[in-house]
């Protein structure tokens, strides 16, 4: 297990470089594409021993993934607004997944629950407090406020009501998020978002809403950040004007909560367990698993790919994109069973 090859949204991928990696490879892109096999080989300049397609929230962009011969990784973690990713998964040996509460969406008739791996959010390592920062409101909020964003935009103008402090940005969240005495989060779909620990990892005193996946576990309530009742403005509103009318308690929580993020909840920490957990499967012999995912590729393709496929197909407005997905419906993308059909790139 020496060389990895990484597609779509970085997330922690630079990190795997310091985890004992010979290559690390990432290619993230901007524009429309579908990738196959040998496009694969050719962006990354080797044959990959392992290949991690992360979530970019759009539809599928690697197809023919079922019959790859390498370990194939899928990264979901936007999985509260793309229902179809839990089908897309069971072409893949191992899944990370984002939301704790889906992990069990993941598990189906192909991707066995052990191969299916909580990857929690994390602070990444330039999100640091900014010493030299002063304060310039009580709240803040920085994220989309938009019509699109029914309860979000609700619960903010209500607030914003009881709390006159409340400011709410869009930009460099590190460079505001210091500026901001207590720092607000919300979920709009009651997911586990990254502002967690970007704000925690800017040395913030956190406000978030109390939405599972995890979060109980990854940080002590009153401790590390503190909770409200989701959807409720006057919990919110509470707990807001507690910690301006303490600030040695916003103060503890800001520093708990930093080192508890430095401690365990930064890209490194993600990349680290992420690597282990692919070397204890390489040792027990991923050999045997990626032929047993190749010898029900036709399985996998019939049951969980190809209404996926053809679902795309109708979405798409652009004709060569749209023969892509029919063609992999078919099984007519990318590298065959016998490994000798030439893949497809198209960038549109």
């Amino acid at each position: 297990m020496q060389k990895l090859l990484w597609l779509g949204s970085p997330f922690f991928g630079a990190e795997l470089r310091a985890c004992g990696w010979q290559d690390v490879v990432l290619h993230n892109f901007d524009a429309s594409c579908v990738f196959g096999w040998h496009d694969l080989v050719r962006l990354a300049g080797f044959v990959p021993d392992v290949l991690v397609v992360a979530d970019k929230s759009r539809p599928p962009f690697v197809l023919g993934v079922e019959n790859f011969p390498c370990l194939t990784v899928h990264y979901s973690v936007d999985s509260h607004i793309h229902s179809w990713q839990p089908f897309y998964a069971q072409a893949f040996d191992i899944c990370l997944v984002s939301l704790r509460d889906h992990l069990a969406r993941f598990s189906g008739p192909f991707l066995e629950q052990e191969r299916v791996w909580w990857s929690p959010p994390f602070a990444h390592e330039r999100d640091q407090p900014d010493a030299d920062a002063r304060y310039l409101w009580d709240c803040l909020f920085v994220g989309t406020v938009s019509p699109e964003m029914p309860l979000r935009a609700d619960f903010m103008r209500r607030l914003g009501e009881r709390i006159s402090g409340l400011h709410i940005a869009r930009g460099n969240y590190r460079q505001l998020f210091p500026q901001g005495r207590v720092l607000l989060n919300h979920c709009e779909h009651g997911d586990l978002n990254f502002r967690v620990f970007e704000a925690l990892g800017c040395g913030g005193c956190l406000v978030t809403p109390r939405v599972g996946h995890g979060l109980a576990d990854l940080f002590v309530d009153g401790e590390h950040l503190v909770g409200y009742a989701p959807g409720d403005v006057g919990d919110a509103e509470f707990r807001i004007r507690f910690l301006l009318e303490h600030p040695d308690v916003a103060a503890h929580i800001r520093g708990a909560g930093l080192a508890e993020v430095n401690a365990r909840h930064r890209a490194r920490h993600r990349a680290q367990a992420f690597t282990d957990g692919l070397c204890d499967v390489w040792t027990q012999g991923h050999e045997a698993l990626v032929a047993r995912r190749r010898e029900r590729a036709g399985a996998v393709l019939e049951k969980s790919l190809r209404l996926l496929y053809l679902h795309w197909a109708e979405e798409c407005a652009d004709a060569a994109v749209r023969q892509a997905y029919l063609a992999a419906a078919g099984g007519r993308f990318g590298l065959g069973g016998d490994g000798g059909q030439q893949a497809e790139c198209i960038r549109v």
